[in-house]
């Protein structure tokens, strides 16, 4: 288990550093940029929910 959270962790690092990336080049309302923050969004939520 504690290795699907590091895996999560890192995962979620990842995607959040291409959102302020990808964020600050296309847009914050770029089709890009969404699909990023969903993503992000669905990982931050698996994260969570191994937590409790």
């Amino acid at each position: 288990m504690e290795v699907k959270k590091e895996v999560l962790l890192l995962k979620i690092e990842y995607y959040r550093q291409e959102l302020i990336k990808v964020g600050s080049i296309q847009g914050y309302c770029s089709p890009e940029t969404i699909r990023l923050s969903q993503n992000l969004d669905k990982l931050i939520l698996k994260y969570q929910k191994l937590l409790h």
